[in-house]
């Protein structure tokens, strides 16, 4: 294992789509959800597209225009189809061994997801990663991505400076919350969204697979 200095004292990481194996299921139980209450299925590209954002605001984007009062209403049939599925998921594979490496190298590593505190902690005990995580932010306790909140709040939290932290993510909004903060970024392309929309926010890499983006970060964080 290389011995080179680090470049990156913490490195955070969105959850679905990046680690989590779950864009298809978020997009499919958010067509089940409008359809559930008498409205038109989203389309699927736009349905996955607002994966990483808060539930509130990522239901505001997929089935715009819906009366105020009917969001709460969509966001319980979401979660319904949601919990109903949610054992079928998986991490991505590698993903794993990709943070156990990290560990070993002393990295701090962190989750900010648009997921909330009740799910995210769900899922880190069931996939029994909670272990390997020093740090952890979600959409309800902070703000909504790409509002930079959460990965400042992380960044105080650790005392490590924007050009010493790392975010990881699957899509533009992921991004843009690291350039929120000033903080530099890398893409992974097998998410939520296209990967050729990710080149105005400069990551200092796209990774294709979860090995590759394990060996850049071994090679470069």
């Amino acid at each position: 294992m290389t011995t080179r200095p680090r470049r990156f004292d913490l490195i955070a990481f969105d959850w679905d789509g990046t680690l989590f194996d779950s864009t298809a299921l978020i997009a499919r139980c958010i067509q089940r959800a409008a359809v559930d209450i008498g409205l038109p299925e989203p389309e699927f590209e736009r349905a996955k597209y607002v994966i990483g954002l808060g539930l509130r605001d990522a239901l505001e984007h997929a089935v715009p225009g819906l009366p105020e009062e009917r969001y709460p209403e969509l966001g319980l049939r979401y979660r319904h189809h949601y919990l109903a599925s949610e054992h079928e998921l998986s991490l991505f594979d590698g993903s794993l061994e990709m943070l156990e490496a990290l560990k070993a190298r002393h990295h701090w590593l962190a989750v900010a997801t648009g997921k909330n505190r009740v799910g995210l902690d769900r899922v880190l005990a069931t996939s029994q990663l909670g272990h390997l995580f020093d740090g952890t932010r979600t959409a309800d306790e902070t703000r909504s991505k790409p509002h930079p909140q959460m990965l400042l709040e992380l960044m105080r939290e650790f005392g490590v400076d924007a050009e010493r932290t790392l975010m990881i993510g699957d899509t533009t909004h992921d991004l843009q919350l690291a350039a929120n903060a000033g903080a530099p970024c890398v893409a992974v392309s097998f998410g939520a969204h296209d990967h050729e929309t990710f080149a105005e926010f400069n990551p200092l890499f796209v990774a294709h697979s979860t090995r590759e983006l394990h060996d850049w970060l071994i090679e470069h964080a």
